[in-house]
């Protein structure tokens, strides 16, 4: 399916796992973002990635536990990037051009200080 066909948001596109360019996983789609005004169509903008668009769809509560856990960062991936969509979401660059994969980056480089770690 590309970026331009009809799509169900919140079923072919929500919650669904982020591939970068090199296939690695860098991100789940936690919503998505549009544009437009009163009166005016509106377009597809952005896949947010994070904890931190969880915002509006939790209650206030549930996502002051969540920011206190993990923070409320989230990403913007611009919309036009996406490639396709298929039961991922395949992205135009690498992870790190979005700033996605912090926390995987800086796991993989502290666990690879683990003898017998890598294979």
């Amino acid at each position: 399916m590309k970026r331009d066909d009809y799509l169900k948001l919140v079923g072919e596109v929500r919650d669904l796992q982020i591939l970068d360019a090199s296939g690695r996983r860098c991100g789940i789609a936690d919503d998505i973002e549009f544009e437009g005004g009163v009166g005016t169509p509106l377009k597809l903008a952005a896949v947010l990635v994070g904890p931190g668009a969880y915002r509006g769809r939790l209650p206030n509560w549930a996502f002051a536990v969540i920011r206190w856990m993990v923070g409320d960062r989230f990403t913007r991936v611009p919309w036009n990037e996406v490639l396709r969509i298929t039961a991922v979401i395949e992205l135009e660059k690498n992870a790190e051009a979005y700033g996605l994969r912090h926390i995987e980056n800086a796991l993989e480089r502290y666990l690879s200080e683990i003898p017998g770690a890598r294979s």
